[in-house]
């Protein structure tokens, strides 16, 4: 296989002049017509997909200096994930490539419309930590796809993977269309500093607020992917021992530090006192007696984050009923769960992203809490990314759907929705603005470019003649007629036209040939069994 020799691109960009070099490479890649091929986005993606598996090795063990994921979740949920994303993409790249054509109608009949799927230019996508491989990545896969040069910045907090990308992206990817900027809060301000034509960021809502306020410097658009906290409702229509086991699986993945896992639980006493008591016997059930020792737990990615976490659970009110423990040195903190935290406390006004599951107690009600949960969750100062439901009631869920604002829903699971392609994946607020995943991803990187193309015949100049000066109060009522009441009047799409026509001109020709040679023989004969037939029924 061959790759690139990235000797000449391995360097560190770290002043002014670097970047301007940098960008004005891709740049001028993008102004040559270099990405618009679609046949060479499919060589890179397909080159991609051959760094995911050639490297996989590699990846896995990036993924594990740097916060000791397991095996089977670097796998499923980082590589398998960007495997499965890309392979999904160059099947169907060439039909979402294709110009949408317009169907004609009264109004456009003598015009072509139709639109370009075009690439924004250069584009910016700033990854996060905690799957530093495939949320970094899967945006970058969009971006190629879209045709789009692509400035890569891997977050420096997962260093180890940082600095794989930064050192596998060149040797795969054509080093003139892609680059990789490694570095902390210095490099990245470098890079805002610039223009881009599109800027992808995933991480907290505070960087997300100063990337857009950069952003805006140049009225680059933006999609942001934020935290939030995501809330679960759990009423008393659940099976139990389920319900523990689905919220326990989407909280201990990656140790809690996923965006998308639950991050609190509201419900009763009498639900959660149901509820609390498989806690304990699942986790047994997965990890034995010493969860410290098992290697499907990861660690919490360092220190600054290991004392966020401690400070959560050190000042939250109610009673720890599960965990607890917490060891500095080796980043580790025992999967946690607080019943009876209250509305003040600081667990329950940021987001967690740790092992710990903090439960608000609601007040004892025929709806099960329900209303009480609805209000509680909009009064909170941000949306949420996810809300989880447990429930059979569909009054409960449809409450829910249509009384509360978060960027997405799940009910009777979590995290499930992350996975599935055909799903947009983004929140709403203050949890992100634009989505991706699949088919979205490739939407998000494309500029959709309208497009009317009309002639200079004879006729299609005479159609319109109406728009030109002198204008009297004849033009203004036809011409405001026409563009407010024209769709009444479109019967029929414009594609079926030639059929019609086709149809129209073969009837024609018969009464014509069997009037000159015929001598009407056939009309006549039709008139008499149309009239005689008539005649019988009357």
């Amino acid at each position: 296989m061959a790759k690139f020799n990235n000797n000449v691109y391995a360097k560190t960009y770290n002043d002014p002049e670097s970047y301007d070099e940098l960008l004005a490479r891709l740049r001028s890649s993008f102004h040559n017509g270099k990405t618009r091929s679609v046949q060479f986005r499919i060589k890179q993606l397909k080159s991609l997909l051959r760094m995911y598996i050639d490297r996989n090795d590699e990846i896995l063990e990036a993924l594990r200096m740097d916060m000791r994921k397991s095996t089977l979740e670097g796998y499923m949920y980082e590589i398998d994930l960007m495997k499965n994303d890309i392979r999904e993409t160059i099947k169907n790249l060439s039909s979402w490539s294709k110009p949408h054509w317009l169907n004609p109608n009264w109004l456009t009949i003598a015009d072509r419309g139709y639109i370009l799927k075009v690439p924004y230019g250069v584009v910016l996508v700033i990854g996060t930590w905690n799957y530093p491989f495939q949320l970094t990545l899967v945006p970058v896969a969009g971006a190629i796809a879209a045709g789009n040069c692509v400035v890569i910045k891997p977050s420096e907090i997962s260093s180890y993977s940082a600095s794989k990308i930064a050192e596998l992206i060149p040797q795969y990817l054509d080093p003139e269309c892609y680059a990789v900027v490694n570095g902390g809060s210095f490099e990245t301000d470098l890079l805002l500093d610039h223009r881009f034509d599109y800027i992808f960021y995933t991480g907290s809502i505070g960087i997300g607020r100063k990337i857009h306020a950069k952003a805006n410097k140049h009225l680059t658009p933006v999609t942001l992917e934020l935290g939030g906290k995501s809330p679960v409702f759990i009423d008393d229509t659940v099976d139990y021992a389920i319900t523990a086991k689905r919220i326990l699986w989407g909280k201990c993945m990656n140790m809690g530090q996923t965006c998308v896992a639950p991050d609190y639980i509201l419900c009763t006493q009498k639900v959660a006192s149901k509820l609390i008591p498989h806690f304990p016997a699942i986790m047994h059930e997965w990890y034995g007696d010493n969860w410290k020792a098992v290697p499907d737990l990861a660690r919490i990615v360092n220190k600054k984050h290991f004392n966020r976490v401690a400070n959560l659970i050190k000042t939250a009110s109610g009673s720890i009923i599960m965990g607890g423990e917490m060891d500095e040195s080796d980043l580790w903190i025992k999967p946690t769960i607080i019943v009876g935290v209250n509305p003040q406390d600081q667990i329950m006004n940021e987001e967690v992203f740790g092992p710990v599951l903090p439960i608000m107690i609601l007040e004892e009600s025929e709806d099960c809490g329900l209303e009480e949960a609805i209000q509680f969750i909009n009064s909170r100062p941000w949306n949420p990314l996810c809300l989880y439901c447990f429930s059979l009631s569909n009054h409960v869920r449809n409450q829910l759907q249509d009384r509360t604002q978060t960027g997405n829903m799940a009910f009777n699971d979590t995290i499930v929705q992350f996975v599935i392609d055909e799903l947009p994946f983004g929140g709403v607020g203050s949890s992100g603005m634009g989505s991706y995943h699949g088919k979205y991803t490739f939407d998000t990187f494309t500029h959709e470019r309208p497009v009317v193309l009309r002639d200079f015949s004879f006729l299609g100049d005479k159609v319109g003649l109406i728009r030109y000066p002198p204008y009297n109060k004849y033009k203004i009522n036809f011409l405001s007629f026409m563009l407010w009441h024209w769709k009444k009047f479109n019967i029929f799409y414009f594609d079926y036209v030639p059929h019609f026509i086709c149809f129209v001109m073969g009837l024609l020709s018969i009464v014509i040939f069997d009037w000159v040679y015929g001598e009407g023989a056939i009309a006549f004969n039709l008139y008499n069994a149309f009239t005689n037939q008539s005649t019988r029924f009357m």
